[in-house]
């Protein structure tokens, strides 16, 4: 590591940020709508954004400093196992193909901002529409918090904020001044903003990865000595190699399920959907999005790489930035520092987008003030956008930081337990609305206190995502664990409710909804008067 700040990557480092935040501010005006006072425009862009918008915007949204710092962090410490991120990633297209369509449409003839918006057409049921919405933002604030790790661990790597033992607010307050630019333009621009930024994300990533995957190995002799090496550490420290050894494939396996099933029930993700402006759209970015999962499967690598390049650190989220200044020259050490904090900038503000409005639609409106106004809900979302971003800088502050892929992964397990309300309700109205938040609470209840009984050699509890699968024995993703008990009980009791009569909600949705596409109907600002339509 080299002493002092790096000036240089600081400089090319601040200049990038410099530009994308003047992009932020600027987006106000892109496409600027007759009326911008309404949850339609600050928080979907005006539902309006084309295939190539939206797959930016969407590969800004999942492709994140996520992506950069942890993933390949997991790989360097932890060998091939890290590599569950790329099968996820190629399992979850054909799953989204089958539904999001679906979603788009229904969502764009009655309104729908949220997926909680949907829930609670399809079921009739506000109790339900919370839980799915405060699991949403209780997802969220993790997710939020990886990206500002992701921008910490390049700033502590060009040396910006001083030593472990500096004064915390010295150490932290690049982070604080990152954080405050970010919640700026977010709340001036909405979703426009990280929509234009997007662009400048994803060529930066990819211009990285490009010259990486290429200049990195023959620096390093090649990639026979790359995985040379890597093999040796992992047989080293007892880890049997570059291949997971048996005892972790059940681990590994039910890890990518579980993060397939989950990716796309994320609030930002559905964001990110609905901002588009047809259902074509849709379908044709679920068959380009893989070629994100191309690059991530080169940039996996990089964690190997690391190890090849005698990369040593305590804090493995710091291997991969440390790779970079250890490689590059200065100036492209910067870009791809760059690269990675605008990697974190875009998905941050689209979290916070997607957070803030499931309050504002399926809390503050549906409980606290039925009667509010297209300009009092954009206005609370704007606010709540805020007070998101700081739950999650306080989540950064005070956990530790060496087990940040842990923060995502214990988001998974909860946002994976509205799969059945949201997937389920997209094809069939047969579960029973009361089923559904049984089956919930049972899937969060199991989740969150395995995960709690998780250890680490740096945590006491929340130390990983894998425990024993009761029944089996194997060790499995817990997330996985609780949505079969979740589907389990929702199964049974919808069964022992429809035996009992229980009154079923009412479902405003009919089916020629779930394909209608932007020319068939008009999108309604408001949620329209429950009908007695059902498909049953």
């Amino acid at each position: 590591m080299k002493d002092g700040v790096n000036g240089v990557a600081l400089g090319v480092f601040i200049f990038f940020f410099l530009a994308v935040t003047v992009m932020g501010f600027l987006a106000a005006r892109w496409r600027r709508p007759d009326n911008e006072h309404s949850l339609d425009e600050w928080g979907l862009g005006g539902r309006s954004f084309g295939t190539w918008v939206t797959w930016f915007l969407l590969g800004g949204d999942l492709y994140t400093a996520y992506t950069f710092v942890a993933v390949p962090a997991a790989i360097y410490a932890a060998g091939a196992a890290g590599f569950f991120a790329v099968p996820y990633t190629i399992l979850v297209y054909p799953l989204i193909f089958t539904f999001l369509p679906r979603l788009w449409s229904v969502s764009h003839k009655h309104g729908y901002v949220t997926t909680s918006d949907f829930v609670r057409g399809r079921f009739g049921s506000k109790g339900l529409s919370l839980a799915v919405a405060v699991t949403g933002i209780l997802a969220t604030m993790p997710y939020i918090a990886l990206q500002l790790v992701g921008i910490q661990a390049v700033l502590d790597v060009m040396g910006v904020g001083g030593g472990e033992n500096t004064n915390w607010f010295v150490k932290d307050l690049p982070l604080l001044i990152a954080f405050g630019v970010l919640a700026a333009y977010t709340y001036s621009s909405g979703l426009r903003a990280p929509a234009l930024i997007a662009f400048v994300k994803d060529t930066l990533i990819y211009i990285v990865i490009a010259v990486a995957i290429i200049y990195i190995p023959i620096k390093l002799g090649g990639f026979d000595e790359i995985f040379k090496a890597a093999s040796d550490k992992y047989t080293a420290a007892g880890a049997g190699g570059l291949v997971p050894a048996q005892a972790g494939q059940w681990t590994y396996a039910t890890l990518a399920l579980g993060s397939a099933l989950a990716l796309f029930m994320y609030p930002h993700s559905i964001t990110a959907t609905l901002s588009s402006r047809s259902r074509e759209v849709i379908r044709r970015n679920t068959t380009i999005l893989p070629l994100y999962s191309l690059m991530l499967g080169l940039l996996a690598l990089l964690g190997f790489m690391a190890i090849a390049a005698g990369v040593k650190v305590t804090n493995g989220q710091l291997a991969i930035p440390q790779l970079f200044e250890n490689m590059f020259p200065d100036w492209f050490a910067g870009v791809a520092f760059a690269a990675i904090g605008i990697g974190a900038l875009v998905p941050a503000a689209i979290m916070s987008i997607a957070a803030a409005n499931l309050f504002t639609r399926n809390i503050y409106k549906d409980f606290i003030k039925p009667d509010a106004t297209p300009q009092q809900e954009t206005r609370v979302s704007k606010l709540v956008s805020l007070l998101v971003k700081v739950g999650a800088l306080v989540f950064v502050l005070t956990m530790d930081k060496t087990v940040a892929i842990n923060f995502q992964l214990l988001g998974g397990i909860w946002i994976l337990q509205t799969f059945p309300a949201l997937v389920g309700g997209l094809f069939t109205r047969w579960f029973h609305r009361w089923a559904l938040l049984g089956g919930w609470a049972v899937g969060m209840l199991y989740g969150t206190f395995a995960a709690y009984g998780v250890a680490s050699p740096t945590q006491k509890h929340f130390g990983g995502s894998s425990k024993e699968i009761p029944g089996i024995g194997e060790i499995g993703y817990i997330g996985l664990t609780a949505f079969v008990l979740n589907v389990v009980v929702s199964v049974v009791l919808t069964f022992a409710l429809r035996a009992f009569n229980a009154p079923d909600g009412v479902d405003e949705t009919s089916p020629e909804d779930y394909t209608a596409d932007a020319g068939d109907v008009g999108v309604e600002t408001e949620l329209p008067p429950a009908t007695a339509g059902s498909t049953h």
